[in-house]
């Protein structure tokens, strides 16, 4: 009996990380009640892109990589403690989301996830540590486990990577039709003169679902036909007096503020194959910093003051592990600057870009081995000598071991 409640806490360590019960496992403790595992995960990509490179950037540009090589290490003591440990090695990447690096791009070695989790029952979970803030499904979504190649790449809540530290208290209600999630973060680190002043960051998300449940902290974006599922959710998330609107005379402090609703939709058909949907919206509101006279550079860019939309879908067949998909999305930002000067001469307002992508993913052993084809085309609605329109295609083979 006693393993058997191991083997289930485990099990759902693992699911809650999004990948697949694969790796090595040892068993510890009095009684062999604590379990370890080891797992890696890699996406190997090839990049091509027909800009970036030459005096003028209007060369094309190649690129090898790890997209994300990992090591996750997993475990579970008892019925209620289990934790999740994560490093990443990111290899120098010289081909980004937007722009193509001059030179040689830096390496980075990371903890990405360290924490300890506490399953009390279904309807109180509380996680401890470093890992995923619950804003927007998307970043919650596993990273082995998208519909299309990759996520969003402009769904990041601002002033934070994809992880960060504090304390959230989830659960699952009404027969996990209802689920909560509640959490207090680190949000900006920045104190000191960086900073009006040095707040928490405080978010609530919660979801519906109208079929199979989606009952992890974790979510993915395809379930590959084994389950149906009809997911509706919202998020909200705020940090008080997170930046200045004008950092020389230290004036003019600013809230942040977000919001996103999204919807995540698949069914799968007998002898026709299995459909999928999802979409979202997303409003990112820093207090019109980027107006100030010498805004917050965490107010503009990418993960500054933002608002947009994506939607995506696909169709898996129903006797070949082949899915063909494909995601557009519209994004408007209150300020870009892509070659990251500072100056107002290389800054554009309300800028706007529109992504579309379409490919296939093959599943030769589920996600454990997954071979990715994507092309992308990015455009720009206003254009300056470092912002051209462009095409990426990538190519990925994901290995999870």
């Amino acid at each position: 009996m006693k393993k058997n409640i191991l083997g289930v806490a485990l099990a759902g360590a693992v699911l809650l990380a999004g990948t697949a019960f694969a790796g090595p496992q040892m068993t510890f403790g009095p009684n062999n009640e604590g379990t370890l595992q080891l797992d890696y995960k890699g996406q190997f990509q090839v990049m091509a892109r027909d800009t970036g490179s030459g005096a003028s950037k209007d060369g094309s540009s190649a690129d090898f990589n790890f997209r994300r090589n990992r090591l996750a290490l997993m475990g579970a003591y008892g019925d209620i403690m289990s934790m999740y440990v994560q490093t990443e090695f990111l290899e120098k990447q010289n081909i980004t989301p937007l722009t193509v690096v001059d030179g040689d791009a830096a390496s980075d070695f990371s903890m990405l996830d360290a924490q300890m989790r506490f399953e009390f029952n279904k309807a109180i979970n509380v996680h401890v540590g470093k890992f995923k803030y619950n804003m927007s499904r998307e970043n919650l979504e596993a990273c082995e486990a998208p519909l299309t190649l990759d996520r969003s790449l402009f769904i990041r809540a601002p002033f934070v990577t994809t992880r960060d530290k504090g304390v959230a208290v989830w659960g699952n209600l009404f027969n996990d039709v209802f689920q909560y999630r509640l959490d207090v973060m680190n949000g900006r680190t920045a104190t000191g003169l960086d900073t009006p002043k040095s707040n928490f960051r405080y978010t609530g998300r919660a979801h519906v679902s109208l079929l199979d449940p989606e009952t992890g902290y974790g979510y993915k974006g395809t379930y590959l036909g084994k389950k149906k599922v009809l997911t509706i959710g919202g998020a909200y998330q705020m940090e008080s007096d997170v930046a200045y609107s004008d950092t020389v005379n230290k004036t003019g402090a600013i809230d942040y503020k977000g919001w996103t609703t999204d919807l995540f939709f698949e069914y799968p058909i007998t002898d026709i194959g299995t459909v999928t949907f999802s979409g979202a919206y997303e409003n990112v509101d820093l207090g019109g910093a980027y107006k100030g006279a010498n805004p917050d550079i965490g107010t503009i860019g990418l993960n500054g003051e933002k608002n947009g939309w994506y939607v995506k879908g696909a169709y898996m067949l129903p006797k070949l592990p082949l899915q063909l998909f494909a995601r557009y999305e519209k994004w408007q930002f209150a300020a870009l600057n892509l070659n990251n000067t500072g100056l107002i001469a290389d800054t554009l307002y309300d800028q706007q870009i529109d992504w579309y992508g379409f490919g296939a993913n093959y599943y030769f052993r589920d996600q454990n081995l997954k071979l990715s084809m994507e092309y992308a085309q990015t455009n720009f609605d206003k254009t300056n000598a470092s912002t051209k329109n462009f095409g990426t295609f990538i190519t990925q083979l994901q290995l999870i071991f």
